[in-house]
């Protein structure tokens, strides 16, 4: 007791109401108790409120009129060379085995491998570039198909990110930031504004199945500190599309159901008592699982397809697993209510040999992209659905070491200036946005940063990235981190 404490002894109540300094350290706990209750109480009703709307999208959102219902993202995993496909460079040809001068580095050095170089020869495409629709915009011989699209689609000539390195490039071009743990694009946007069904996951991952240059990573599609619901879903290419959502055999759906009435009886006694967000999600998941059962056969099941639809996406639409029939999967899926669907498509990572590769996987995405669009246009889903393809850096304007005898040659990774496009979804048709300097080292013109392009995706969304935002461990994260600006110069 603090000796200069008044006399309490004809007032019991008394040290309610006396200064923190003059109590005793029981009479300190009980004053508080109710403080920390209070709290604890606060917390659990934010809980179960939020938990209330999970599966619907926030109550929130949108915070204004959206021009996309939905997204698809066809990410070329590796680093796709912009030289060979959207960025025309004639000086790269006219100097060829010439050194990038010093003057374009600016002082900085090179990054990557490149630092180990002694030599930087400047190597220009060995494909042709033509220009195509009213638009004039400049493509590859390699990407003849999208050649036709060109007047639906928003060249963004002018992307730069962070990171250099595959891992924390794709995890920055995912989520927003280069270590990993953040929730992905995928999981922001279904937690924020759910599923257009209740029939399947809002966000549904597809990757080629092929030989991978780099590992992909299950994080990519992760849902970060986000509730588990509003992870990504993997269909894969085989008899069961989606692991463990089948019934052991001898289980009719009959007792499924009744087994999974019991349970959810049990999660929603232990959700009133603990109030945790957790048993909410799994509630979700196994009702999800049980819808999905009937879902999954039917939209996988692309049989149904008419023959001219197939051909549009090319002789690889009948084979599971390969571009072209993810392609058509993800028309399928948008169609059917699904808010976000990932395509991964690996091989990108050309540090030799790009003029002896880079037709071969061109090849294996162009028509297939192409008649996504068109599909999606002729079925009237073109003008709310956004699709996105690109890679999480392009590659340099010189040569990854000397260019051999032979006259193969690879590009190093490079953040400061690659190509990704648009289309759809409210976004301006046939422009392109963005220019780099004559050797495509530099963005001189339209720069968009990672970040920028997050904060654009979100807005055609209806979504204010500034306001959307998700408090954990006591900070409020967002996609865009601190950063991002929405690139109006795109939108129609």
């Amino acid at each position: 007791m603090n000796p200069s404490a008044p006399n309490s002894s004809n007032n019991p109540d008394a040290w309610r109401t006396m200064p923190f300094d003059a109590l005793t350290r029981r009479q300190m706990l009980h004053r508080t108790a109710g403080g920390l209750g209070a709290v604890a109480l606060a917390s659990l009703l934010e809980t179960r409120a939020e938990a209330a709307s999970f599966g619907a999208g926030r109550a929130d959102l949108p915070h204004f009129a959206a021009k996309a219902k939905r997204v698809i993202f066809l990410c070329m995993s590796g680093g796709m060379s912009q030289f060979e496909s959207f960025d025309y460079k004639p000086l790269l040809k006219e100097k060829a085995h010439e050194n990038l001068p010093q003057s374009v580095f600016k002082g900085r050095k090179p990054l990557g491998m490149s630092k180990n170089q002694a030599s930087f020869e400047l190597v220009g495409s060995p494909y042709d570039f033509k220009q195509h629709g009213k638009s004039g915009a400049w493509l590859s011989d390699q990407f003849s198909h999208l050649a036709g699209q060109a007047d639906r689609i928003c060249f963004l000539k002018g992307m730069v990110t962070d990171a250099v390195n595959h891992d924390p490039a794709m995890t920055f071009l995912h989520t927003g930031a280069a270590l990993p743990g953040r929730p992905s694009m995928g999981a922001w946007i279904s937690y924020g504004l759910g599923a257009e069904t209740e029939n399947l996951p809002a966000f549904i991952v597809l990757v080629t199945r092929k030989p991978v240059d780099q590992p992909l990573s299950t994080r990519l599609w992760d849902s970060g500190f986000l509730p588990s619901q509003f992870q990504g879903t993997q269909f894969r290419a085989a008899k069961d599309p989606v692991l463990y959502l089948n019934n052991p055999e001898g289980l009719p759906p009959e007792l499924h159901r009744r087994m999974l009435d019991s349970l959810r009886e049990l999660h929603e006694d232990d959700l009133q008592r603990r109030g945790e967000a957790e048993i909410t999600a799994r509630i979700s998941q196994y009702e999800m699982a049980f819808r999905m059962q009937a879902a999954v056969p039917d939209v996988t099941d692309v049989s149904k397809e008419k023959e001219a639809t197939l051909d549009l996406y090319g002789p690889d639409s009948r084979k599971p697993g390969s571009f072209a029939h993810n392609c058509l999967l993800a028309r399928r899926l948008v169609e059917r209510g699904v808010r976000f669907v990932q395509l991964y498509h690996p091989g990108w990572d050309h540090h030799s040999n790009l003029g002896g590769q880079y037709g071969g996987i061109a090849k294996q995405v162009d028509q297939p992209a192409a008649a996504l669009l068109q599909d999606l246009h002729e079925r009237g889903l073109l003008e709310d659905t956004l699709v996105i393809m690109g890679s999480e850096f392009g590659r340099t304007c010189y040569s990854q070491g000397s260019i051999s005898k032979t006259g193969t040659y690879g590009r190093e990774h490079h953040r400061d200036a690659f190509s990704m496009w648009m289309a759809g979804g409210g976004i301006k048709p046939g422009i392109s946005h963005g220019e780099t300097d004559e050797f495509g080292f530099d963005v001189v013109d339209g720069r968009v940063h990672v970040n920028d392009f997050h904060a654009t995706i979100l807005n055609q969304l209806g979504i204010d990235h500034l306001r959307f935002t998700y408090r954990f461990q006591g900070r409020d994260y967002r996609l865009t981190d601190l950063a991002g600006k929405v690139v109006k110069e795109i939108l129609a």
